[in-house]
């Protein structure tokens, strides 16, 4: 691609969008809960404990309901997922980290719409989302998409 003035300008301005994002009230938030998240020894202690499960429930998931350790597996992950999800700290980082996706979806969406109105932007992490059926292209072909 040929710089033009124009793409030079272009990327000036995402740049300073860029910087207007880093210095908003939501970003500081967002550093604040993950920095509060790093150092809580309980927090850091409740995610390990978590990914351990993890690791075990992806072993089983080679087997399935065959292998011998399933049920246990499967309800330890998730009972290690509530007491993860329930500490304050990691909620309150979940929290923050919504906020700053809300505002880059937000964001995207402005400049998608300053382009053209046909132009699809992900939503809440996830694209096309929306359909007329309320089914996301995840749904297994419930969109029409196929």
């Amino acid at each position: 691609m040929i710089a033009t003035s124009e793409s030079v300008e272009i990327l000036e301005q995402s740049e300073q969008l860029g910087q207007l994002v880093l210095q908003s009230e939501v970003y500081e938030q967002y550093l604040q809960a993950k920095k509060d998240l790093e150092q809580n020894k309980e927090a850091q202690r409740l995610i390990k404990a978590f990914q351990d499960s993890k690791d075990q429930y992806e072993d089983v998931q080679r087997f399935g309901r065959y292998h011998p350790d399933y049920n246990q597996i499967m309800k330890a992950v998730r009972e290690k997922k509530r007491d993860m999800d329930m500490n304050d700290i990691v909620a309150a980082y979940k929290v923050a980290e919504r906020e700053l996706q809300k505002l880059l979806d937000e964001v995207s969406q402005i400049v998608a719409e300053s382009v053209s109105p046909q132009i699809k932007v992900p939503k809440d992490g996830l694209v096309f989302k929306e359909t007329s059926h309320g089914d996301g292209c995840g749904s297994g072909g419930g969109c029409g998409c196929s």
